[in-house]
């Protein structure tokens, strides 16, 4: 068996270091961004980009475990993010290049206190999923049932007569501060995206559309459920025309 790699191998890591990103995309939508298209691999504890010369185009992303990581890396490995395919390696520190990019971070003190609200939330979270009947262990979102109903509030926002099948995709439960280019990340990854449409005067929702009703149903299947953020799981059906 042939050796592929013909560069030194960083060690394995829980942090990814992803370089040739779009220097013109400000660091807040960048984060954003970067968190919706990631966040599809396991738990995120941080998204990490700043405005500095000596680091535009580069953002770090650390996940809870180094397998998420992994699986991040060998998958996203050269996805046209913001039109130019991102480089993407484990990075060779943590603590140290956030120290000397911010000068202020005290590496093991502020990662603990990071870990323990985390793990607060994610305690919280799930108490919250098993109140409503769901099983904490879907939070990923892969292979989730296309169809949820929501108790409570949240049932309001499911159709009571489902349109058929079409290429066009109805999303609900968004953040409220979602865009365009966010959601663009996550559903162009699936063959034969047109385009996203949100409509301004209503925050949460949004329209995908597809070249056919087989291709808006495989997005649909697999990013059904997906989190943007812990508390907002994406509904999606098929829009009605």
């Amino acid at each position: 068996m042939s050796e592929v790699n013909a560069t030194p191998e960083i060690p394995q890591s829980n942090t990814i270091y992803i370089n040739n990103l779009n220097e013109k995309i400000k660091i807040d939508e960048l984060k954003k961004s970067l968190n919706a298209v990631f966040t599809q691999f396991g738990k995120i504890l941080e998204v990490l980009a700043f405005k500095t010369l000596k680091h535009k185009g580069q953002a770090w992303v650390v996940f809870e475990d180094a397998s998420s990581a992994s699986n991040a890396l060998r998958q996203m490995q050269g996805f046209p993010f913001y039109d130019k395919p991102m480089r993407i390696q484990y990075a060779k520190t943590k603590s140290d290049i956030i120290a000397k990019a911010d000068g202020t971070f005290v590496p093991r003190e502020k990662r603990k206190r990071h870990d323990d609200k985390a793990k607060k939330r994610k305690d919280q979270h799930d108490a919250n999923l098993a109140g409503m009947g769901l099983n904490p262990a879907y939070a990923g979102a892969y292979g989730a049932a296309p169809a949820i109903a929501y108790p409570g509030g949240a049932k309001s926002m499911v159709p009571e007569a489902p349109a058929p099948p079409n290429n066009i995709l109805f999303i609900q439960n968004l953040p409220n501060d979602s865009t365009p280019m966010m959601l663009q990340m996550l559903f162009l990854q699936y063959p034969g995206f047109k385009e996203v449409r949100m409509v301004e005067t209503k925050p949460g929702i949004a329209f995908v559309e597809y070249g056919d009703e087989m291709q808006s149903t495989v997005a649909m299947q697999t990013l059904q459920c997906f989190k943007i953020t812990p508390q907002n799981p994406m509904l999606i059906t098929y829009a009605k025309k």
